[in-house]
């Protein structure tokens, strides 16, 4: 499956960003998804991730209460609502999926895009 983050850019802290992730090549509806992201020098930092079914998310406690993931598998497509930007969440934010549940760690997740960025100034 091949996945294509958009939706990033420039915004003011306080601001909100809507990140999509586009799939194709193959259906994603029994994958569980996921956002991380990776700030320059440090390592790829779990955001967001959601179930196949769409029911259940986990989070990262940075972004907890100011981000939401969600789903639509007949768009093929996954979504991050990000609300109250801080400039500590610029980022390149990557979309990825995997079959496992809710998992956190880069190492589960097999497809990843390419990454958008998101610039949050103060």
């Amino acid at each position: 499956v091949q996945l294509q983050a958009s939706g990033g850019g420039l915004v003011q802290a306080g601001g909100s960003l809507r990140l999509s992730c586009a799939a194709s090549g193959r259906t994603i509806e029994y994958y569980a998804m996921a956002w991380f992201r990776q700030a320059p020098g440090k390592e790829r930092e779990f955001v967001a991730s959601i179930h196949w079914s769409g029911r259940t998310t986990n989070y990262g406690d940075s972004v907890k209460g100011r981000f939401a993931i969600s789903r639509d598998n007949v768009k093929n497509t996954g979504y991050l609502q990000m609300n109250n930007l801080k400039p500590e969440d610029t980022a390149v934010y990557y979309c990825a999926v995997g079959r496992g549940y809710l998992n956190t760690r880069v190492d589960e997740y097999e497809s990843w895009g390419q990454g958008t960025l998101v610039t949050v100034s103060s």
